[in-house]
């Protein structure tokens, strides 16, 4: 929900954008740049509490020493990664 309570938005596991809802007509007398901007604001929290819910999910099943929010954001080095787990490129040739 954006700070002034106007609207809150809903996203899905991926962070696919869901739902947008107007809780009051407080969005009728904002200025564009001031809705846009409060839009942006709540889509994008609503986006990293999910990330960060899906994370938490998943860690269990993580690997030991693999960071889970990276993982989501996919940001790993594959060859980091495999290294970590005990694993050589050359072991899989």
């Amino acid at each position: 929900m954006a700070k002034n309570r106007a609207v809150a938005a809903t996203v899905d596991g991926t962070g696919r954008l869901t739902e947008l809802k107007f809780h009051t007509d407080a969005y009728r007398s904002m200025a564009p740049a001031e809705l846009s901007a409060a839009i942006v604001e709540v889509v994008g929290r609503a986006q990293r509490q999910m990330a960060e819910r899906v994370s938490k999910a998943y860690e269990a099943f993580m690997p030991e020493g693999i960071d889970g929010e990276a993982a989501m954001r996919g940001d790993l080095d594959p060859e980091e990664t495999l290294r970590r787990m005990g694993v050589s490129l050359d072991d899989l040739k």
